[in-house]
């Protein structure tokens, strides 16, 4: 069985080609979905990826959350679709209300771009099953309005949930509340920094990234 991985472009996603490429080099086939079309295709995941969805307007993901796609997406994703959102997807799921919290502008209202450190809190999810709890990733963060933030019953349910998918090690590099970088919520999983960035030594920081696209793909072909 070869696993087929949707990879959505929404006008603005400037990412999309980059996950695609990630998920054939993890062994899957990488299925191009687009905005406008209510159809997935029959994926057996989805990869929301990064960029300015219809330019950022409102707030970043507030106007993706509305198209077409994502009427169909939402309830598959509910209904056991496994999901990753990554920077710009990851804010969309949010304002999708699959994931819960929002992301807001980062701490001093600068741009950051480069390499961080993250640690895996879970490895309970079908995107991190190849990692191990503990484990430390050199990941790429390109974002102006990746600070996580949530109400305090909302943290602590992630918390005790077992929830927080990566935490950043270090300096917080955009003042995530607790130094979220990830979270997730069953099959469906948000990140800020990029791991379709660090998949391969020669485009970008080695290949500690690569673990999410083949452990979606384990998932899948194992079940």
């Amino acid at each position: 069985m070869t696993a087929r991985v949707g990879v959505i472009t929404f006008p603005g996603s400037l990412d999309d080609q980059d996950a695609a490429r990630a998920v054939r080099r993890a062994g899957a086939q990488a299925v191009s979905l687009w905005h406008s079309q209510r159809d997935l295709h029959g994926v057996d995941a989805v990869v929301l990826p990064g960029g300015f969805s219809y330019g950022d307007y409102l707030r970043c993901g507030a106007i993706a959350r509305f198209a077409p796609v994502m009427a169909e997406l939402v309830p598959a994703a509910r209904a056991g679709l496994p999901v990753l959102g990554i920077c710009n997807g990851f804010q969309i799921l949010c304002e999708a209300h699959l994931l819960p919290g929002a992301l807001t502008r980062n701490r001093g209202l600068r741009f950051v771009s480069r390499e961080v450190r993250v640690r895996i809190e879970t490895a309970a999810t079908p995107w991190t099953r190849d990692y191990t709890a503990g484990q430390e990733l050199t990941l790429v963060l390109k974002s102006g309005e990746g600070a996580y933030v949530a109400d305090p019953a909302t943290l602590s349910a992630l918390e005790t949930s077992g929830q927080v998918l990566a935490r950043y090690v270090g300096a917080n590099p955009n003042g995530s509340v607790d130094a979220i970088a990830g979270i997730c919520s069953g099959v469906v999983a948000g990140l800020m920094p990029h791991p379709e960035h660090a998949i391969d030594s020669l485009t970008g920081p080695g290949e500690d990234g690569l673990g999410f696209f083949t452990s979606a793909i384990r998932a899948l072909v194992s079940g």
